[in-house]
Formats: C-alpha cells, sequence, structure tokens
C-alpha cells in the first residue's frame, strides 16, 4: 500500500522482500535514500527494527519510520520515527515531503 501510495505521487519507490533486501539497497544507494519506512515484522531473519538500526548506522541523515499494530520488541536509534497502526495515508505522503526536502537540501 505504501509503494502504490508513493509511486502515484511521484516518488521513486525501491520495495524490498525482506530486511536483508533492504541492508543491501542501503549499502549500494544508502546515501541518495530519503526516507525507509518498514514494519516491524519483516521476511527474513531481521525484523523493521533491527533494519532501522542498520540504516541510521549507515546513513544517519535518512529519515526512518517503523511501523507496527504492536508495541516495539526493543527502542528505536536515535532519529528514528515509530507509527502505530492504522496511520492514516496523508501521513505517509507528508513523511515524504519532509524527507525530500531535507534531502535535496543536503546535495550540492
Amino acid at each position: 500500500m505504501i509503494c502504490l501510495l508513493l509511486e502515484e505521487s511521484d516518488y521513486d519507490v525501491i520495495q524490498c522482500e525482506s530486511a536483508e533486501a533492504a541492508e543491501l539497497v542501503i549499502d549500494k544507494v544508502g546515501g541518495c535514500l530519503a526516507l525507509l519506512m518498514t514494519d516491524v515484522n519483516l521476511a527474513g531473519r531481521m525484523n523493521g527494527v533491527e533494519l532501522a538500526y542498520i540504516a541510521k548506522e549507515r546513513n544517519p541523515r535518512l529519515d526512518v519510520v517503523v511501523t507496527s499494530g504492536r508495541p516495539l520488541p526493543r527502542p528505536l536509534p536515535d532519529g528514528a520515527k515509530f507509527w502505530s497502526k492504522p496511520w492514516a495515508a496523508l501521513d505517509v505522503l507528508r513523511e515524504a515531503e519532509a524527507a525530500q526536502a531535507i534531502a535535496n537540501e543536503a546535495s550540492p
């Protein structure tokens, strides 16, 4: 749902099947990413909170949002946000717009 919403709003989206796949994307193009949105429960060995730590470690300026319908299994890294489900589509668009604006300011 998030991917479709963002794509229809003209954002470039990279959808990953697992946290491990997302980690590879972060390693390859992490400096070009503006926003990472992830659920806590993911396919693979890693969960969304662990992915948030990896993402913030490798790109501290990356806007990271972790979402779940349940409480977090552990605290998030500094600068990451938690959104409890359900969230509104407008919130996703506002977050993407803010993340893109910050990314644009940081690039030369």
